[in-house]
């Protein structure tokens, strides 16, 4: 934290405001401190760009005719599911898509609502 701002916490009398913007600077950190674009997207746009391409697909068949979205009601056996993929990892599904991005999917999936969970 700079000096002019640990000075501002140390003589303002609304304690209030002081929490705020010291949250607003945590929270600035946290952002920053989350490379999701160096280091998710940098590392490995063609495994993304894949992942993107089974989401649509697996949108046009399960959900035809709607814009994309996730149906959670369709979609509740992420582990099962992936390890079914995870045996033919390597090999193309009949849909055209390769299994390990359908694995990549469902552990994404898996792993948000593990986060949403734990955040209730």
């Amino acid at each position: 934290m700079s000096d002019s701002i640990s000075k501002y916490f140390e003589s303002n009398p609304y304690g209030d405001i002081k929490l705020e913007v010291k949250e607003q600077l945590d929270n600035a950190q946290k952002r920053k401190g989350t490379p999701v674009f160096s280091g998710v997207l940098n590392y490995f746009p063609d495994a993304i760009k894949e992942v993107a391409i089974c989401s649509r697909v697996g949108n046009d068949q399960h959900n035809a005719g709607k814009p994309l979205h996730w149906d959670r009601s369709k979609s509740g056996d992420e582990l099962d599911a992936l390890t079914r993929h995870l045996i033919e990892a390597g090999t193309i599904d009949t849909d055209g898509v390769r299994h390990s991005a359908k694995v990549a999917w469902r552990a994404l999936a898996n792993l948000q609502k593990e986060i949403e969970r734990d955040n209730q």
